[in-house]
């Protein structure tokens, strides 16, 4: 069963989707377990990476912190510098922008690179470094957006975030060193497994405000999907776009799978009730296009892979 919940990874990240969408009830049941479900996934992705690919990690390591800072500060703050041009700086579709572009990687963006049929070090490597820089991208980014309430909130919630991240990959690394130094390809793929039907788990736990609003105003949830699709896509075609030519295909799929697919739901717990108030559902849309990228994106980046 976990093979073949590996084989068909995408489909199974889908009927996370649905679930979450069409059952707001169970959604709402499983939201309380998104931060055990988060560590769990973190784990198993740093599970699967080689004990000598650690080591190497530090091969283009000013590359990704460059790729961190142009990602995480750069973008939001020309989005900011454009609403404070145009006046829509207070405007909740241009605050969510900010705020999704501010995010580091989803934690479950190296899972998904396996999907894509990539190896997983170089999303980890962004990962981890774009969770460890958040609180110094973060900082400008705040200043010039005076609705989101300040920085020390954002602040907390990603020493948080690292401090489960450092956890989560040194219990892999022990794990891996004391009882799997060698991991078969049938162990390989059962952890695939395991991973894609977390993921679904995890999906499900993320939708209920956009389940609940699809309900009552349709309308309303298919505007703030239009954005999300633009701004998850938009990013990884315009990312590949610059860099797929000039990079070795693992990293530039890596970090265009990054630049689209962001942790939004950190700041769940980190801005105010009313700045995130209007963005929940735009929070549940985002999730849409992040969980349909394995299949959608599958195709695009092999097509382009040299």
């Amino acid at each position: 069963m976990l093979h073949l919940a590996a084989r068909a990874g995408p489909w199974v990240l889908i009927s996370g989707l649905v679930v979450g969408l069409g059952f707001p009830a169970v959604a709402g049941a499983v939201r309380p377990v998104i931060p055990a479900l988060v560590v769990v996934l973190l784990f198993l992705a740093a599970l699967r990476v080689d004990l000598g690919q650690w080591a190497a990690a530090r091969i283009g390591l000013g590359r990704a912190v460059a790729s961190v800072v142009v990602l995480q500060c750069g973008l939001p703050l020309a989005v900011a510098a454009l609403g404070l041009v145009t006046g829509w700086i207070s405007a909740d579709w241009l605050v969510a922008l900010v705020i999704m572009l501010s995010a580091a990687a989803i934690s479950s963006s190296p899972n998904m690179c396996l999907m894509l049929g990539r190896p997983p070090e170089p999303a980890l490597r962004l990962l981890i470094l774009g969770t460890a820089l958040l609180p110094l991208t973060v900082l400008p980014v705040f200043f010039l957006v005076p609705r989101l309430g300040g920085v020390g909130p954002v602040l907390g919630a990603a020493a948080i975030l690292a401090g489960t991240i450092v956890v989560a990959t040194g219990a892999a690394i022990l794990v891996r060193r004391a009882v799997l130094p060698v991991l078969s390809a049938e162990r390989r793929s059962a952890l695939d497994g395991v991973s894609a039907i977390l993921l679904a788990v995890f999906v499900v736990g993320l939708m209920e405000a956009a389940a609940d609003v699809l309900l009552v105003n349709p309308g309303q949830m298919l505007g703030w999907l239009a954005l999300a699709m633009f701004a998850n896509f938009g990013l990884q075609f315009g990312t590949w776009a610059m860099l797929g030519a000039h990079w070795g295909t693992d990293q530039a799929v890596a970090t265009s799978l990054v630049a689209g697919n962001r942790n939004v739901a950190l700041f769940l717990v980190s801005l105010p009730v009313e700045v995130l108030e209007p963005l929940l559902v735009f929070i549940g849309c985002y999730q849409i296009p992040m969980y349909l990228t394995p299949l959608v994106m599958r195709r695009f980046y092999g097509g382009c892979a040299g």
